[in-house]
């Protein structure tokens, strides 16, 4: 016979403006990550603004508005920071309502457990189940080493929440949850996300040859990976798998088309693995119950060890621009924040040490800036850029003009790459840059 968890239940229920009187001026408070933003919390805790000061909050990958942001934009009451920026956390980082925290996402666990503290974590989960378990739905990639590491415990249960199966850490028990919150919440809105450019369909169709029948893929998110994802569905490609730290409508477009299975995986046979989850309630309703998916915490997802061992493990993620040495920045445009390290590093080494594994970093070869003009994303070199990836650990690099392979090339050759899939007419200038900085040969390919 189960054990009635009803009791425990209705004794720790709260209301959100209850539940957030635990938090104490100079506290540390963590969201989590995506939809596991506790809306309601958020706004109960930004309604005590005006009595609270220096209370730090992190989170990751967050829709918007945050509550706690918007209301204090003289910092004294919340100071809020961000492991991944998403587009509206961006926006913040534009106001200096947002600080980025530096990471690699596989140390995620590792942050929590050795070097910081949490007073509070406040995170949305699914309904309970009739074993008192609370599900952590697309959020399990860093839910549960926050949440055993805080000294209290709040869950905002969300109706809308997807039940998602997992490896392990996919819940949290009612015997670890000190506060229980409930309330409406608004259905999740679909993202729109831009539609892939002729640039991106370009590059998509020079990476498909790199592809073979078994491979497993992590995809980033936004129009490229979707343009890979609508390509390879019309392709001849099969039995593809699925092992990702961000699980994006790519990946829905590949089952649908009948090319994702996940047979040929040596770890996690029949499943697809992911982190985290952003995308279209489609996505989530694929993603609910689904017993051909599983969500780990990043520690394994991520993990470099654990990539390797994935024969043709293929990674294409994109990059905001390379200068001719190689190095790749990711994250930033200047000293601008865009988004974050994430697992760019972690599936470089992790898909470069897998048998016929390939990891490819992609971009457009140019941008226009706010006034109009044409820059080229390949840069002679970088000078105040955040290096998202070091060149000692870049493999392949891909623009619309092709592919090029880093992997063990001399400053020459890779300037000589580099500069054959910029665009033409840049080429020129950076041939000259590139014999002033005595990295190119009277040989040299032009």
């Amino acid at each position: 016979m189960l054990k009635d968890f009803r009791g425990e239940y209705r004794r720790k229920c709260r209301t959100p403006e209850e539940a957030v009187s635990v938090v104490k001026s100079g506290d540390w408070i963590d969201y989590t990550s995506c939809l596991g933003k506790p809306v309601l919390l958020d706004r109960a805790l930004a309604a005590r603004r005006d009595e609270l000061f220096d209370v730090k909050i992190r989170g990751n990958l967050m829709d918007g508005p945050l509550a706690v942001a918007e209301c204090d934009e003289t910092q004294e009451h919340f100071v809020y920071h961000s492991w991944h920026c998403s587009a509206y956390e961006r926006q913040l980082c534009d106001r200096g309502l947002c600080y980025y925290i530096p990471m690699v996402f596989h140390n995620n666990a590792a942050y929590y457990e050795f070097f910081l503290h949490v007073n509070v974590v406040m995170v949305s989960v699914s309904p309970m189940d009739s074993h008192g378990f609370f599900n952590f739905s697309v959020n399990t990639g860093v839910a549960a080493p926050i949440a055993r590491m805080a000294d209290i415990v709040i869950v905002e249960v969300n109706e809308n929440m997807p039940k998602v199966r997992g490896g392990y850490d996919e819940s949290i028990h009612i015997s670890e949850v000190d506060y229980i919150v409930e309330g409406e919440h608004e259905p999740f809105h679909n993202p729109a996300w831009p539609a892939p450019t002729r640039e991106d369909r370009m590059i998509a169709e020079h990476l498909i040859p790199y592809i073979v029948n078994g491979a497993t893929l992590q995809l980033g998110i936004g129009s490229l990976p979707n343009a890979v994802g609508e390509i390879i569905a019309q392709s001849d490609l099969k039995d593809l798998g699925m092992h990702t730290e961000l699980c994006s409508d790519a990946y829905l477009s590949l089952y649908l088309a009948g090319k994702l299975t996940n047979r040929k995986k040596q770890i996690d046979r029949g499943k697809g693995v992911f982190g985290c989850a952003v995308g279209s309630n489609e996505l989530y309703e694929w993603l609910d119950d689904n017993p051909g998916v599983a969500a780990y915490p990043l520690e394994y997802v991520n993990r470099p060890s654990v990539i390797a061992q994935i024969d043709n493990m293929v990674s294409i993620n994109s990059c905001v621009a390379v200068d001719l040495y190689g190095q790749v920045a990711a994250e930033s445009a200047g000293a601008r924040q865009i988004s974050g390290t994430g697992g760019q590093l972690d599936f470089l080494i992790g898909a470069s040490a897998s048998r016929g594994g390939k990891a490819f970093i992609c971009m457009s070869s140019v941008y226009k800036g706010r006034s109009g003009k044409v820059h080229s994303r390949i840069k002679p070199q970088f000078d105040g850029d955040i290096i998202t990836s070091p060149r000692s650990q870049v493999y392949f690099l891909a623009t619309e003009y092709g592919v090029i392979n880093l992997e063990g090339r001399s400053t020459w050759e890779r300037a000589e790459g580099l500069i054959s899939i910029a665009h033409p007419d840049f080429r020129e200038e950076l041939i000259a840059e590139a014999e002033r900085r005595k990295i190119w040969r009277r040989s040299n390919r032009r």
